[in-house]
């Protein structure tokens, strides 16, 4: 962990700015939760109120961005400081992504209403979901204790979140193949499971700014799991 500031003002500010950040990912993390939750029920009141509350989450940006303005300005903050403040608004921007995809998933569930329920689809979402809520909430953790080897053993837990991506893909092309009249509700369930896979990726993404932040240095690349835009083809009768 790096040392104390010797201005009482500016770890003032740098408190401030953990607030602002932890506040935001609560909200984001929440947000995936009841995105899922809405998909699995159809729920669209639920939805609706994961877009309206994408809003906030925007705000909290915005707050911690001009913050961020105002510490440079009046602070002039130099070396691990500066790179304390410049860290923080990076972690806002992934928080952002993350909460626009969730807000990504909770649009299409109107649409998911209109057309017939794919077997075992709502379920494998949710599972997925919940990987990627409990990467948030533990990289959130990470955050608020500058535990940098927790960062790391958070971020090595996407290749999951990829694996189970990639074999959904695989089911709901197999869905399509088998059944034409689920391609439209495929489509959708293909979508949000690459959303969900993009919040693994940004949620790490935080991770490696924290391990920079409290080590400076980033980690060595993470495994990945295989890129759906590598996955071959199901055949019709389930060969490779």
């Amino acid at each position: 962990m790096q040392p104390p500031h010797t201005s009482r003002a500016f770890d003032r500010d740098i408190d401030g700015l953990r607030t602002q950040l932890l506040t935001m990912a609560g909200h984001v993390e929440t947000a995936i939760g009841d995105a899922a939750g809405a998909l699995e029920s159809r729920d669209e009141a639920l939805a609706a109120r994961v877009v309206e509350g994408d809003a906030a989450i925007d705000a909290l940006e915005d707050a911690i961005n001009a913050e961020v303005v105002r510490i440079i300005a009046l602070r002039q903050p130099a070396a691990g400081d500066l790179r304390t403040v410049i860290t923080v608004m990076k972690m806002s921007g992934d928080l952002e992504r993350v909460g626009d995809y969730a807000k990504n998933l909770a649009k299409r569930v109107p649409m998911l209403g209109q057309g017939p329920d794919v077997a075992g689809a709502a379920g494998a979402i949710r599972r997925l979901s919940v990987l990627v809520k409990d990467l948030l909430r533990d990289a959130k953790a990470a955050f608020e204790h500058a535990d940098a080897e927790a960062a790391y053993e958070v971020l090595l837990r996407d290749v999951e979140i990829d694996e189970m991506t990639g074999a959904l893909f695989r089911q709901f092309l197999t869905h399509m193949m088998e059944d034409p009249r689920s391609i439209t509700a495929c489509m959708h369930y293909l979508f949000i499971a690459k959303n969900l896979e993009r919040m693994g990726d940004h949620v790490t993404e935080i991770c490696e700014q924290l391990i920079y932040l409290e080590t400076g240095e980033r980690p060595e690349a993470r495994p990945k799991g295989p890129s759906t835009a590598f996955l071959d083809s199901p055949h019709p009768d389930g060969a490779a």
